[in-house]
């Protein structure tokens, strides 16, 4: 009775201090301004002037309007100030924004001789994207509870991790970017299973099946892309960073197929475990046949997966090459060459995964139950 007492108390703890938090973040967001250097300015008013029907070489016809804006400046020193603004947007609202009463907006001020006048250099969306992250931490919590909890903070500390590897490569441009990215993939492993699963066998072959099924990976598209002499691959889209973009590619691709290859690891390994924990009397034989049948079931979705999560992210540009008559052909290869390369190498890391995974499980299997 008092061990449910003390579990109910610690959940009410949490729940309360996750609600100060949550409270805290939207009340900070909303009152933030003076952590920015450049002016904020929040639309109070706007009106519509005119709207005029554009036409360009191609015969796509469009419709642009201008805004007047008035609003008042939240930070600086000279806040509380009115500030006038234009706007011009056209209907598809591709590269512009049509702005409302309660928008926030980043200007730039420049001084008139009876009136504040400026340009809008940007939108302020903090709040937005603190929203939406509180509505994915509510659905991991709810949904998965204390595994939502761990994996929150896994995704947190990988963040983290990402974020220090590309800054010491930035700063330091002659060390070796898959050298970062290796020892990265390393611990996004290890940090993952470990808080998500615990310290027990099953997170182990689990380890080990990535690292190896991810390490393959890489290997056998490296190859593959020196035989081949990577014709067909497109680079173009990556030619405006100043490092050198195959290197850039590879590395966009290792830790790009790490996930996938993450999830078909875990699933093998939790499979078989669960299969020796419902019956420790299976032989060897079994658990191999009914791991090969998992892996065949999750081997065409996980590889969907990866091919509509690449692919998915070219659709714009994909819509306006075909809108500005481009060649079918000139357009998938300058578009999905590299897209369709890294969903290759993370099916190919999937494959590999499935008979590494189960191999892997089953020698942690075999230990467990030699000490029985």
């Amino acid at each position: 009775m008092n061990v449910l007492k003390s579990l109910l108390l610690e959940h009410k703890i949490f729940f309360i201090l996750l609600a100060c938090v949550f409270i805290g973040s939207l009340i900070f967001v909303h009152h933030n301004y003076s952590f920015y250097n450049s002016p904020i300015a929040e639309v109070v008013k706007t009106e519509l002037v005119d709207a005029t029907n554009v036409e360009d070489q191609n015969n796509n016809k469009d419709v642009v309007s201008n805004q007047l804006l008035t609003a008042v400046l939240k930070n600086g020193q000279d806040k509380g100030k009115e500030i006038h603004l234009t706007n011009e947007f056209s209907k598809s609202k591709a590269l512009d924004n049509e702005f409302k009463v309660g928008n926030e907006l980043f200007v730039k001020i420049e001084q008139a001789d009876t009136e504040l006048t400026g340009t809008i250099q940007g939108v302020k969306r903090d709040k937005y994207l603190v929203m939406i992250a509180w509505v994915f931490i509510f659905v991991l919590l709810l949904v998965g509870r204390r595994q939502g909890l761990l994996s929150i903070i896994s995704l947190a500390v990988n963040a983290v991790i990402l974020s220090f590897a590309l800054d010491l490569y930035i700063s330091n441009s002659e060390r070796s970017l898959l050298l970062i990215c290796s020892v990265s993939i390393v611990l996004f492993t290890v940090i993952s299973l470990l808080l998500v699963n615990g310290f027990n066998e099953k997170t182990y072959a689990a380890i080990i099946a990535t690292l190896l099924g991810t390490f393959s990976s890489l290997l056998i598209t490296y190859l593959a892309l020196l035989v081949t002499g990577e014709h067909g691959l497109r680079y173009e889209e990556l030619q405006f960073i100043t490092r050198p973009y195959k290197t850039v590619f590879m590395a966009g691709l290792f830790i790009g197929s790490l996930g996938a290859v993450m999830d078909v690891a875990i699933t093998m390994s939790s499979s078989i475990f669960g299969l020796y924990e419902k019956d420790n009397t299976i032989s060897v034989k079994a658990l191999i046949q009914s791991g090969m049948e998992i892996g065949k079931d999750i081997m065409g979705t996980m590889t969907n997966i990866l091919f509509f999560a690449y692919v998915s992210g070219s659709i714009p540009t994909l819509i306006l090459y075909f809108k500005n008559a481009s060649p079918f052909g000139y357009t998938l290869s300058i578009n999905l060459s590299l897209e369709l390369a890294r969903a290759l190498a993370g099916g190919i890391g999937i494959v590999l995964t499935i008979p590494i995974g189960l191999y892997t499980t089953i020698f942690f299997v075999n230990r467990k139950r030699a000490r029985l």
